[in-house]
């Protein structure tokens, strides 16, 4: 016989469509190459971790070497700052024939950002800045600096390009004996217009220009 169908059965089959409809949808939407393409990028990820990796390392040794190279340095500079320090002081009482120099390093700055301060006290006078020099004692005080860094670690060439245009007679008298007394280890080429450095000179030349566009030089040795 036929069976009547009830709500009850018309109710479960519309359930069963409903779930029916829903995997379709579902499987409709599966992508198939998902396991591929999870291998594909499971493998980029991992080469991009590893270079990651590499390159933190990296940049973790060249901390470490700035590290040791910055400790280096300020062992180094602090040394020849001390040097210099003594060389200075010697220098300028030498070429001031008395007074007081020093140099220091600005306090509680890293040795190798601080400033350096530079104090001096010409014979007679009070202790102070180099800006408060005349021109003349400046010019002392930097050639007392310059051969100060150069008893560091002597060459044997020097030029020096009018180094003595702002002294006085004097000065110059002093400069030509710190020149003589170091002439012994360094040739010294000097760029002058004073006649007491070329009196003091081995060897002169001269350079004139006589026409326009024509230079000329002589020589001549003591």
């Amino acid at each position: 016989g036929i069976m009547a169908v009830t709500e009850e059965d018309e109710e479960i089959d519309k359930t069963i469509r409903m779930y029916k409809e829903r995997i379709d949808r579902v499987a409709g939407q599966v992508n198939m190459a998902a396991p591929e393409e999870y291998e594909t990028k499971s493998k980029e990820l991992t080469e991009l971790t590893t270079q990651r990796d590499d390159l933190q390392k990296a940049v973790d040794d060249l901390e470490n070497a700035i590290r040791k190279l910055n400790k280096e340095a300020r062992t180094r500079f602090i040394e020849t700052f001390e040097q210099v320090k003594r060389n200075f002081t010697s220098m300028f009482t030498s070429l001031f024939e008395g007074g007081e120099a020093t140099i220091h390093l600005e306090e509680n700055v890293d040795p190798l950002e601080a400033p350096i301060h530079i104090n001096v006290r010409p014979g007679g006078k009070k202790m102070r800045g180099v800006q408060l020099l005349s021109s003349g004692e400046r010019a002392l005080t930097a050639i007392s600096l310059l051969f100060a860094l150069y008893m560091v670690k002597p060459s044997p060439f020097c030029i020096l390009d009018e180094l003595d245009a702002p002294l006085a007679d004097a000065n110059v008298e002093r400069f030509v004996r710190v020149l003589r007394q170091f002439s012994a280890q360094t040739q010294f080429i000097i760029i002058t217009h004073n006649k007491r450095t070329m009196e003091a000179a081995d060897v002169l030349y001269g350079v004139t220009q006589r026409e326009q566009g024509k230079i000329g030089r002589a020589s001549c040795r003591e």
